[in-house]
């Protein structure tokens, strides 16, 4: 039998990052590739104890269909959450979605049209990319400089569907807008007319200071805001957000309802007894500090380590470094060659939307232990002088 696929499913691609996980299964490889949060953050026996009092007080609503909007509770958390940081939207505009991966595949499934223009960032996320693809639009890269996407490029994006940001601690670049950028971003968005979706699943990683406010607290009805519960409790859970215009919210909920009818609400309601009474604000912060140690610990190896010519800026939140390496040098090549010394990154080609920088790759230092970063970097520091000695 053949099956005729459609034209999507023609334009979906692998993760490279999921492939070289594959790899990094290989005993003794020191993974600094996947984005994964580390293990030893996620509170064990608050899940444990949080999902007994579920199953012992509502054990039928937890296991029963529930609601496409989601878990009434948790909204409502997540609107007094974000009103914090100064979004002004109420829990009717929460839409919980599984992962705020799927939110952006809703808001793609919406907004995008074939052919359809939208902006992102250089470099941007993967997964984004991979969201949006098969709804084939054209994507176009917005110029950036040092401090992020530039406020020109944006009022040259008129036209588009929607501008895709990350502005805290990126994914790859680790970068982070700063509070001018952001204000010349949005008065840009606004005098071209261009909507922005903005992806926060990192903000709450910050190791000296919080980053300015958010995109959608300057402007409520042109900012669509995800965000997720991966990263400051644990990824299995498949728990994230979307909060969005009052005008766009109806539309992203059908969207829902066609994907998986609703995120499973067990999942919702023991996140919420775990997070209802101010767990968060305490936990974090001992993410915060186990991060900064791997960080500096990332900085530190990396300036001992790497060879002149390759360049990089230390993140103040996160969980990425991104490396630059010297002209000539193809980061995609090197990997085989990284594994064969002991290590996996993921190169940086897979992170544009179209001219790729092939001398470039991306570090994550969470999930692996300062004497094991300090081992990866260097088992990368002699890939690089052995492919140099084969080029001279």
């Amino acid at each position: 039998m053949t099956w005729t696929l459609a034209r999507r499913a023609e334009r979906m691609n692998p993760s490279i990052i999921r492939e070289i996980l594959k790899v990094t299964e290989r005993p003794g490889i020191i993974s600094l590739a996947g984005g994964l949060p580390s293990p030893e953050t996620f509170p064990v026996e608050a899940m444990r104890e949080a999902a007994d009092r579920v199953l012992r007080d509502a054990p039928r609503e937890a296991l029963q269909y529930a609601a496409s909007e989601g878990y009434g509770p948790l909204r409502e958390w997540v609107a007094q959450h974000l009103g914090e940081s100064g979004i002004r939207a109420d829990a009717s505009q929460v839409l919980i979605t599984t992962g705020s991966q799927q939110g952006l595949d809703l808001c793609a499934k919406v907004l995008i049209d074939a052919g359809a223009r939208v902006a992102v960032e250089t470099p941007t996320y993967l997964g984004a990319l991979q969201a949006f693809t098969p709804y084939e639009p054209a994507i176009e890269s917005l110029a950036t400089d040092d401090e992020g996407p530039t406020p020109e490029a944006l009022r040259a994006a008129g036209g588009v569907r929607f501008a895709y940001l990350l502005p805290n601690f990126q994914n790859p670049s680790g970068r982070t807008l700063g509070e001018a950028r952001r204000a010349a971003l949005v008065a840009a968005a606004q005098a071209a007319g261009v909507p922005l979706l903005e992806d926060n699943p990192y903000g709450d990683l910050w190791f000296d200071t919080p980053p300015p406010a958010p995109l959608a607290s300057r402007w409520a009805e042109g900012v669509v805001y995800l965000g997720s519960f991966s990263k400051v409790l644990a990824p299995g859970l498949r728990l994230g957000y979307v909060v969005a215009p009052k005008a766009l919210g109806p539309k992203l909920l059908q969207a829902k309802q066609a994907a998986d009818l609703h995120t499973p609400v067990f999942n919702q309601r023991v996140v919420h007894e775990v997070i209802k009474d101010g767990f968060l604000a305490t936990h974090v912060p001992t993410i915060r500090a186990r991060y900064k140690a791997q960080r500096d610990a990332m900085a530190a190896a990396l300036d001992r380590h790497m060879p002149p010519g390759c360049r990089w800026q230390v993140p103040a939140g996160g969980m990425f470094f991104w490396v630059t390496l010297p002209a000539g040098f193809d980061a995609m090549a090197l990997l085989p060659q990284a594994v064969e010394q002991g290590m996996a990154f993921v190169p940086g080609a897979a992170f544009y939307a179209d001219v790729p920088q092939a001398s470039t790759l991306r570090l994550s230092f969470v999930t692996v232990s300062p004497e094991r970063i300090e081992q990866g970097v260097a088992a990368l520091a002699r890939t690089l002088e052995l492919a140099h000695r084969k080029a001279a």
